[in-house]
């Protein structure tokens, strides 16, 4: 028979943290979405969602486009960073360092004002 203190004792369920894809360096070395800088599984799912299939399909888009057809294709505006990410990757994808998406909001606002 067990002790008296084994009753008191359960095992804690263990929580599992999802497994993130390693950012690529640079634009030669991202094969998945999941790979850019700045995106995670739901900027991924929109990029699908627009028609694309590898980030190299990103160098030749334009990030604007690319936005106002994901604000189309959900029938509600986007909010503006990610336009900022879609900067951030279009600008990655052509062979610019990785970036946060934050760096490009003064670009946005100086070459889109308010959207």
């Amino acid at each position: 028979m067990g002790t008296p203190h084994q009753a008191e004792f359960q095992a804690t369920p263990v929580r599992r943290a999802a497994i993130k894809s390693p950012k690529a360096c640079d634009a030669q070395s991202c094969a998945q979405f999941e790979q850019l800088p700045n995106v995670g599984p739901a900027m991924a799912a929109d990029l699908r969602a627009l028609g694309l299939t590898h980030p190299q399909e990103l160098a030749h888009r334009d990030a604007f486009v690319l936005y106002q057809r994901l604000c189309a294709l959900t029938g509600k505006r986007q909010d503006p960073c990610v336009l900022d990410t879609l900067m951030a990757v279009t600008d990655f994808m052509r062979g610019a360092a990785p970036a946060p998406w934050w760096a490009y909001t003064a670009q946005r606002k100086l070459l889109y004002g308010a959207i």
